[in-house]
């Protein structure tokens, strides 16, 4: 697995985490969805990610999105 894909799965399990814990706990969990998204876009614009930095910390080898 390289860094893109981590980052993906990484934010795809944030966001569910963030509508089920807003269904079945409180609604101001989905503030946590709305964060990842808003993370996702200025990531797209900057190419600045933080997730990615940690997955290149744990080993993980490059990809062409955040390299």
């Amino acid at each position: 697995m390289n860094v893109d894909k981590a980052v993906l799965m990484f934010a795809g399990f944030v966001v569910l985490l963030g509508l089920a814990l807003g269904y079945a706990v409180n609604p101001y969990w989905y503030l946590l969805t709305g964060f990842a998204g808003l993370n996702m876009v200025q990531a797209s614009m900057t190419g600045f990610c933080p997730a990615a930095l940690i997955f290149k910390k744990l080993g993980l080898r490059d990809g062409c999105a955040f390299s």
